[in-house]
């Protein structure tokens, strides 16, 4: 199953990499590749989820498994750059991500540069926005212009490129007016055939402010759809992250930190993203997997492998609250609140789903 990439931007001197360090936790593998002149570290993340706590405490599993996102802290883009236009492989390394996650300067500190001598971060947001809304433009109009020459000539399926057209009309009215496309209500089928496009105003994105110690900065409003904005220290988040179990919870008492990063940043980028978990329990494995809101239970089979869902039979359903309060899967059968469900089911969020397939 595909991982989740949540690329982290933002200019230079944001605290953009020391917030990666917080979000990778103390002991995550990170891998470090290149791309032009661009470095990328990632870290897969185990994303914290109580529920499977609870599930594990139960059926005593040789292995438990939690979902998982990836992180990816994009280095080298700096000032000149975005006056200049956004490169080419920058471009690519961002259109790889399924979300972004905007670090914004919002602390002083003498020892680290000012980007354009003051702190900003709605101009900071605005400067580098806009360079995905010009970007896009440029890859809507040459995708347009591709369709009214390939119309010309006779040389695509006429009914499909009519629909591509009036897709693509939308979409470059709605960037010629600096609105990005997320603000757009696309139906699942449009989303699908813009998949492969790359579109940077598509995206969700989370903006992170970065308030330094002190804890304080200037609201930033930010009132697109699919987006959302928290306030935090990447510092204080980094330093907690390198703690021990006892040690944390002690360090952030002190300076009133309720839940870290982590879990914030991947909690809301589940919501922007419109994903949910469903879990799978045995005595061998209980783990959570990825599911889209409202995805059917055919998906979940196919998340979970392309065999179950080739071979889909029936989805047995059981409520997370059901079996966690009967203590086991055999007790809520033996209470009747086990369900039999088909192919187009909505598996609902934190349901347990077990796949009978033929083989």
């Amino acid at each position: 199953m595909r991982v989740m990439q949540l690329g982290i931007i933002g200019l230079p001197q944001t605290g953009k990499t020391t917030l990666f360090q917080a979000l990778a936790g103390r002991q995550k593998a990170v891998s470090v590749y290149s791309s032009g002149p661009f470095e990328v570290h990632t870290a897969v993340v185990p994303v914290p989820d109580p529920r499977l706590d609870r599930l594990a405490a139960i059926f005593r599993p040789r292995k438990t498994v939690y979902a998982q996102v990836t992180f990816a802290d994009i280095a080298g883009l700096d000032k000149g750059m975005i006056q200049k236009g956004l490169p080419g492989p920058f471009v690519n390394l961002l259109g790889q991500m399924d979300a972004f996650v905007h670090v914004l300067r919002a602390f002083e500190n003498p020892t680290v540069p000012l980007h354009r001598g003051s702190i900003s971060p709605l101009r900071d947001l605005m400067l580098l926005d806009n360079e995905f809304l010009l970007q896009d433009l440029t890859t809507v109009e040459r995708r347009y212009e591709r369709l009214l020459e390939g119309m010309k000539k006779g040389a695509v399926d006429r009914e499909k490129a009519l629909k591509d057209k009036q897709l693509f009309e939308i979409l470059k009215a709605a960037l010629e007016e600096e609105r990005p496309l997320r603000d757009l209500d696309l139906g699942p089928e449009e989303q699908k055939a813009l998949k492969g496009f790359g579109l940077m105003t598509l995206k969700p994105v989370l903006v992170i402010v970065n308030t330094g110690d002190g804890g304080q900065a200037e609201e930033v409003p930010y009132p697109h759809r699919l987006s959302a904005v928290l306030y935090l220290s990447a510092r204080l988040e980094k330093e907690i992250a390198e703690l021990g179990e006892e040690d944390a919870p002690l360090f952030m008492e002190e300076y009133g930190i309720q839940a870290l990063s982590r879990d914030r940043v991947l909690r809301t980028s589940y919501d922007l993203l419109g994903l949910q978990s469903f879990f799978t329990v045995g005595e061998d494995e209980v783990r959570a997997w990825t599911l889209r809101r409202g995805g059917t239970a055919l998906e979940a089979a196919a998340a979970i492998h392309s065999d179950l869902a080739k071979g889909f039979i029936r989805a047995e359903v059981a409520a997370f609250e059901d079996l966690v309060s009967l203590g086991g899967w055999n007790a809520v059968k033996q209470k009747g609140l086990l369900r039999l469900e088909g192919k187009d089911y909505p598996v609902q969020d934190g349901e347990i789903v077990h796949i009978r397939h033929s083989s």
